[in-house]
């Protein structure tokens, strides 16, 4: 708590937020404590749901419920909570999803590393769900590529429906701004070119060689494009890079800590002679 009472209302790019890991790993008392203590400070609080098929069967031996409607019981689920994967509900839990205003965040690279599954999207999107996209860890998705997500979205759900119309171009972009800021109950900041909310854009370049020709720009943004093309991007009205410049930061710096960083942890794994 004190996190929340130090950060809460100090800085506008900071959001504190409650989490709780996930339905198994978490008890029944601590869900509630954690939903109340959300609703007690007016924050955000984000949870693992349904990720895995194990993780279905396991809460639903332990509590005689699916996540979805285990974290239902407890009275935990409503437009603050935003549930991460959602990979494994059912149509009656993906209505009760939509009905409680309950965020979702797509991850498909982890969820394909990780073989959980494809999570239903296109049902989702069909109920009204707020969906947004998300790379998970470094541990699950190591690239941690939004691009990448955008694109696999795009795809994957068309491989698994047999239809490729479902979750078009248009959708999926969608999701991976406004969409996403929808998921977080943030839409009145942040997710669209619109006067009150804060300027965080990008510039595409879209005129190098694999990129043309260019006949339907939103087609191009996410099945051709990627996360080099990204020019400019401007965070809250400040110009953070331009021209594939950074402007704020020391790259070579960064580099040899992450390096200098990376050795350390290797050798804490190293056996011992």
């Amino acid at each position: 708590m004190n996190f929340l009472k130090l950060w809460k209302g100090k800085n506008e790019r900071i959001i504190p937020a409650i989490t709780a890991h996930a339905p198994y790993t978490v008890s029944p008392e601590h869900l509630v404590q954690a939903i109340q203590a959300a609703r007690h400070y007016d924050v955000p609080l984000t949870i693992h749901l349904a990720e895995t098929q194990t993780e279905v069967k396991d809460v639903q031996q332990r509590y005689n419920a699916t996540p979805v409607k285990h974290l239902e019981n407890l009275g935990f689920l409503e437009p603050r909570v935003f549930a991460a994967h959602v990979v494994w509900p059912n149509a009656s839990e993906i209505a009760l999803l939509a009905k409680r205003g309950v965020g979702v965040i797509h991850n498909p690279d982890s969820n394909l590393k990780l073989a959980s599954g494809f999570a239903p999207i296109p049902a989702m999107l069909k109920a009204g769900v707020k969906i947004g996209l998300g790379t998970d860890g470094a541990a699950s998705n190591n690239t941690l590529d939004m691009w990448k997500a955008i694109r696999l979205t795009a795809l994957i759900h068309k491989g698994t429906t047999l239809d490729p119309t479902a979750v078009s171009a248009k959708t999926v972009l969608r999701m991976a701004t406004l969409g996403g800021a929808e998921a977080l109950g943030l839409s009145d900041k942040i997710g669209a070119i619109k006067v009150g909310l804060q300027a965080d854009l990008i510039q595409v370049q879209l005129k190098e060689p694999h990129l043309l020709p260019l006949y339907d720009v939103i087609s191009h943004l996410v099945y051709a494009a990627d996360a080099q093309d990204v020019d400019t991007v401007i965070v809250n009205g400040q110009v953070l890079m331009e021209k594939r410049r950074m402007l704020t930061i020391d790259t070579e710096r960064i580099r040899r800590e992450a390096t200098s960083i990376a050795q350390r942890i290797k050798a804490q794994f190293r056996p011992s002679n």
